[in-house]
């Protein structure tokens, strides 16, 4: 067993290696130019927003008010939006870092836990690389399943999720305690 607090350098160094690759796949190259469609006639689909001033959150319509058992709705197109606060990329690229921190720590926790001090670079690898893949990718399904993302999307961020644990499981193999 290998506590965590010996995993420290790398967690940290395998966060920022994350969070610099994110920045390159998501600024530089092409790879998500394509993951959101323009609404049709943005022009009054903004000015109709703005006149309803929705507040943050997740919204659905229309709105199932009551879900009787055994009754199926009417086939028709349902609407899902999110509205969030934007007040600049800097806030969203703190919490961003934060939660690789914490992927992490979660990937020190499993690898430490699974292979002991000095084990083979593969092992660390093996073992880092799949905890952090589960955490960066597997759980993207469940947009496509439930919201309606396209499942072509949702592999483009699993790749991302796997260059990510990639990435991480190389850090903690080559920085594992002998």
């Amino acid at each position: 067993m290998v506590p965590i607090v010996s995993l420290v350098l790398p967690i940290l160094l395998s966060s920022v290696l994350v969070f610099v690759a994110s920045a390159i796949v998501h600024m530089v190259l092409p790879l998500h130019h394509g993951d959101h469609r323009h609404v049709p006639n943005e022009d009054a689909f903004l000015m109709a927003m703005r006149a309803m001033n929705p507040p943050p959150g997740e919204y659905l319509a229309p709105h199932p008010m009551n879900m009787k058992k055994g009754e199926k709705p009417a086939p028709q197109p349902v609407y899902l939006m999110r509205v969030i606060p934007f007040r600049g990329l800097g806030p969203l690229l703190g919490k961003w870092f934060v939660y690789i921190v914490v992927v992490g720590v979660l990937v020190a926790y499993v690898t430490g836990r699974a292979v002991g001090p000095g084990a083979p670079y593969l092992a660390v690898f093996r073992f880092a690389g799949t905890a952090a893949f589960l955490c960066y990718a597997v759980a993207m399904g469940q947009d496509s399943i439930w919201y309606g993302r396209p499942w072509t999307t949702t592999l483009r961020y699993m790749v991302d999720g796997l260059v990510y644990g990639l990435l991480t499981a190389g850090t903690f193999g080559w920085l594992w305690p002998r």
